[in-house]
């Protein structure tokens, strides 16, 4: 299997990109309640900028995203998810203690670095756009005033009057 088949989904929740318990548990091999009890004995460990509990509207938004419900009865979560962010997830790794655990923090890892890599080349590339975006404005200002200046040049003279010939002439029919 490739790393990506592995590498958790990151959301973003309270602008911070987050792994859900669900997913962090899926991914070190443990069921999800197995792993949120290791983490309430272990709550000392998790500040709140590395695991929180999502609110009822944050878990309803992301919910409608993710298309978590299953038809069955008894499916569903009865509680309210955690979001872990990169340093809770690898906090999670630590007090897991299992080989899979150790294994798989080094993917949410460089899942999270290439999620941060990506961001850092949006933000780049807009401000190239931007830059581009002056250049061009300022470039069609130029261009514009210069074919006013030679529009009058284009045009064709405007219609002058006949002028009579000096001298003798014989009327042409």
């Amino acid at each position: 299997m490739t790393q990506e088949a592995f590498a958790p989904k990151i959301y973003t929740v309270r602008d911070e990109p987050v792994v859900l318990d669900s997913d962090l548990a899926l991914l070190y091999g443990v069921e999800t309640r197995v792993f949120n009890q290791a983490i309430r004995r272990n709550r000392h460990r998790f500040p709140a900028d590395f695991a929180f509990q999502l609110s009822k509207e944050e878990w309803s938004l992301l919910r409608s995203q993710i298309v978590t419900l299953k038809g069955r009865r008894g499916q569903h979560r009865k509680y309210l998810p955690w979001g872990f962010t990169e340093h809770g997830a690898i906090m999670a790794a630590t007090i897991l203690n299992s080989e899979r655990a150790v294994a798989m923090s080094v993917y949410v890892v460089r899942a999270f670095v290439k999620m941060r890599r990506e961001l850092l080349t949006d933000a780049t590339l807009e401000v190239r756009l931007e830059k581009i975006e002056k250049t061009l404005l300022t470039h069609d200002t130029g261009l514009r005033e210069l074919y006013q200046k030679l529009k009058p040049l284009l045009l064709p003279p405007p219609d002058k009057p006949t002028r009579r010939r000096i001298g003798f002439h014989a009327e042409e029919e």
